[in-house]
């Protein structure tokens, strides 16, 4: 079953990763960019997990750390 892309930005602290990160912070435009590929792709990772079965991690997630490595 595949898990959702979802953020928990307020579970360890008050103040959000976007409010810490400069505007013109070179890896927004490439998160940027990243999002609406991954966007794209959500259809076709969609039918590569079951329907039941214990929630993976997201591949979107899984990806976008690749990316940064």
């Amino acid at each position: 079953m595949r898990g959702g892309d979802v953020r928990t930005e307020g579970l360890f602290s008050y103040v959000s990763c976007e409010a810490r990160v400069p505007l013109t912070h070179p890896l927004r435009p490439i998160r940027a960019i990243c999002d609406e590929a991954l966007e794209v792709l959500s259809h076709e990772f969609e039918g590569l997990y079951a329907k039941v079965g214990r929630p993976s991690v997201p591949p979107e997630k899984l990806l976008r750390a690749l990316l940064l490595q």
